[in-house]
């Protein structure tokens, strides 16, 4: 048992180090009181040695926990590059978040809380590695709280501004009604099944002996839980106010690392639980529940409503707020192709997205630092006073539109190369039409940049040494990939490999 220990224990390194870091911060908060200087630098040593082993991980292929007590073969944590992959997408953006809060007046403003502010920060992590690898839905729900307590926590940590609280509190609520959804399912499954593996429950499905209404139903429930990580409609309904109430580092975090986590998750949930057979890369999935017309649905709802909901919005941060929404959307069609083509293309997605919406997020923060506002009247002609913000926004923002040529085109091309692949006209067309709705709000923001006229003196934007390093990291990948992307679809092709069976 003591050796089945040491080799579980050894498949989870990077999980590990997050813990200890988490632990090391809390000890040295304690400790050091009253200088918290030190603290974002043990945040990026811990970070760093997980992204390290991470990557080292990669193209291992075996079960962690493998419960003792039975005859099964199937763990609660499955190690595969699928996941590593996602968990490099996570580590690479919490590296980037540590950064921001080190420059975001924010949380500089908070800098005695610091200590618990980045221990919040490593308990999120630490959810979604955990999600990114769980194949057991016990597992999976426990996972999910852990990154939605201290995701509560941090949405109205600083305490500046009304809507810090608000934030907290109705992304609680909601928070607190898909998890009840959620569990409820979990319940229902397991009370059907008698497993809570996911891949113990495919072999129960198989077989065909239960009740199919009651199952889908549950299904449904658990999607609920899921669709409320990754803001996918109807379970939208927390963003655009916690984006806009939560500080700025947080709601870039919550963007990227928490929709990432959220989408490996759901991929391995429909492909451990219901995968049938694979030929050529495309699945043949149990058919009493239909996936590909449910997620297709879904797909279209989020990106429609997140791309029209955008249009009216006056502060850059909500905008933003239902833009993640709208890809959460294109990105769901990924999942609705049921094939090796369409996940290939969330990943690639998932790596671009990453680098674009930072970099958004990272210039809206430095504006708003010295300007003190997020809204986009108040950005008229901040393009002509800081020319370097405001032409690395406009690629950014031309790279969400999905336009050439930045890696945003390169993105959307694979999806719906993928939609084309398996005779998805229609949805394309539509996901095509979104991405047009989508270029109106996005050229909204550079018509102010660049042509409006301000009412009062535009103010000289400084731009430190530091934040040109920051987003120059961001643009120039953004740029290249646009051009050369082989790199990235080769990478993402190598770490397509998941756990099945």
């Amino acid at each position: 048992m003591f050796e089945n220990l040491i080799t579980d224990l050894s498949l989870i390194v990077p999980e590990l180090i997050i813990s200890g870091t988490l632990l090391l911060i809390v000890l040295f908060d304690l400790i050091f009181d009253k200088d918290k200087t030190f603290i974002p630098y043990i945040a990026l040593l811990g970070l760093f040695a997980a992204l390290y082993y991470t990557m080292q991980s990669t193209g291992q292929d075996a079960f962690a926990f493998i419960p003792q007590s039975t005859n099964s073969t199937y763990g609660l944590l499955a190690i595969d590059s699928f996941g590593a992959y996602f968990k490099i997408i996570i580590l690479i953006t919490s590296i980037l978040i540590v950064f921001f809060s080190k420059v975001s007046l924010e949380i500089n403003k908070i800098i005695d809380r610091s200590g618990e502010y980045y221990a919040l920060l490593f308990g999120m992590i630490l959810g979604m590695l955990l999600m990114s690898s769980a194949s057991d839905l016990i597992v999976i729900y426990l996972s999910v709280e852990l990154l939605s307590l201290s995701s509560y926590v941090l949405a109205g940590f600083t305490k500046l501004r009304d809507r810090n609280s608000e934030a907290s509190l109705k992304y609680l609520i909601y928070g607190a009604v898909s998890s009840g959804l959620m569990l409820f399912g979990i319940s229902l499954v397991y009370g059907m099944t008698g497993n809570t593996n996911l891949l113990e429950i495919n072999s129960v499905l198989k077989s065909g002996s239960i009740n199919l209404l009651t199952y889908a139903f549950s299904l449904i429930l658990i999607f609920a839980g899921i669709g409320f990580k990754i803001s996918a409609a109807p379970f939208h309904f927390w963003t655009p106010d916690v984006y806009e109430g939560a500080p700025i580092s947080i709601t870039a975090f919550l963007s990227v690392a928490s929709k990432a986590a959220g989408f490996a998750l759901l991929i391995r949930f429909i492909k451990s639980t219901f995968l049938l057979s694979e030929q050529n890369g495309h699945w043949q999935i149990i058919t009493f529940f239909d996936w590909q017309s449910f997620l297709i649905v879904i797909s279209i709802l989020t990106m429609t409503l997140g791309n029209f909901a955008a249009l009216w919005q006056n502060n850059l941060k909500r905008m933003l707020a239902y833009s993640s929404i709208a890809h959460a959307g294109y990105m769901l069609l990924g999942i609705a192709v049921l094939s090796e083509q369409g996940i290939l293309a969330i990943m690639i997605y998932f790596l671009v997205y990453l680098l674009m919406n930072i970099g958004a997020f990272y210039i809206v923060m430095l504006i708003s630092n010295q300007t003190g506002s997020e809204e986009i009247k108040d950005y008229n002609k901040l393009g002509y006073a800081s020319p370097f913000l405001g032409v690395t926004l406009t690629i950014f923002l031309i790279s969400l539109t999905g336009l050439p040529p930045t890696a945003g085109f390169i993105s959307k091309l694979y999806l719906f190369v993928a939609l084309v692949d398996v005779e998805m006209i229609a949805v394309a067309v539509i996901a095509v039409l979104n991405s047009v709705v989508s270029l109106y709000y996005y050229v909204r923001v550079l018509k102010h940049l660049f042509i409006s006229e301000a009412e009062n003196e535009v103010p000289t934007l400084r731009v430190s040494m530091s934040d040109i390093v920051f987003i120059l990291i961001l643009v120039i990948p953004t740029l290249v990939l646009g051009l050369y992307f082989t790199p990235m679809v080769e990478f993402a092709k190598s770490s397509i490999g998941m756990l099945t069976n």
